[in-house]
């Protein structure tokens, strides 16, 4: 079955060249010019992905996503933005988003982080029921629920991929080569601080209720999950 993405964009220049290249590759694309048409579209459409421009009228891209997460959705987004300053990155991460890019993008970039999120909706079907616990976290794959000393904390997608790939491989360095491979898809950029971003916000998370610094920085080498604080 064909992966339909919907691409919400006010400039037609964009959306254009995005209808071309996603149908090329074998997509369905549907497009909405404006954040009001988009939510819209998406109860229409339930599209596999979302591609959402940031700046638009009416209602922008985090407001946009802002209010698909708090509807419940979990459907993928990927945010796009002409500001590259890290609070607007942050900012669109925090609302919900999975992944950004940065205006102007190549198309090819921008095709290798729809296959990554496409093949990342879901932890693979093996584990399905499963539930990790490190200390005092404990994650449920079938309800993506995950508590920490009984507080639940509320994760974006990426994030709680990212928190499963640790907890997977509890007191093992992962290197940043690998985390990016294994929960964006593409190879690590040295220019790209979207880990980074992720894992502060990760760490701010599972550190909301004072629960000691389990993510630690291993300088030069990549990060790894264990006690020590």
């Amino acid at each position: 079955m064909r992966s339909g993405i919907l691409v919400i964009d006010d400039d037609e220049k964009i959306t254009s060249m995005l209808r071309r290249g996603l149908a090329f590759e074998g997509y369905d694309v549907h497009i909405a010019n404006n954040g009001t048409e988009g939510l819209s579209k998406v109860l229409a459409v339930d599209p596999d992905l979302i591609i959402l421009d940031v700046m638009m009228p009416m209602i922008d891209g985090f407001e946009v996503c802002r209010r698909l997460r708090e509807g419940g959705s979990t459907v993928p987004v990927l945010m796009l933005t002409a500001k590259d300053e890290v609070e607007n990155r942050v900012k669109g991460l925090d609302m919900g988003a999975d992944d950004y890019l940065v205006k102007p993008f190549a198309l090819e970039e921008l095709l290798a982080r729809v296959r990554a999120l496409l093949r990342r909706k879901e932890p693979a079907g093996e584990t399905a029921g499963q539930r990790l616990s490190f200390e005092d976290i404990i994650l449920d794959l079938d309800s993506r629920e995950v508590l920490r000393a009984g507080q639940r904390l509320e994760l974006t997608a990426k994030e709680f991929e990212l928190l499963y790939l640790f907890m997977q491989n509890p007191k093992r360095l992962l290197t940043r080569d690998l985390i990016m491979d294994k929960i964006w898809g593409y190879d690590y950029s040295g220019e790209s601080n979207v880990l980074e971003v992720y894992i502060a916000m990760l760490r701010q998370k599972t550190e909301e209720y004072g629960g000691k610094r389990i993510i630690q920085t291993i300088r030069g080498a990549g990060y790894i999950l264990r006690g020590d604080s």
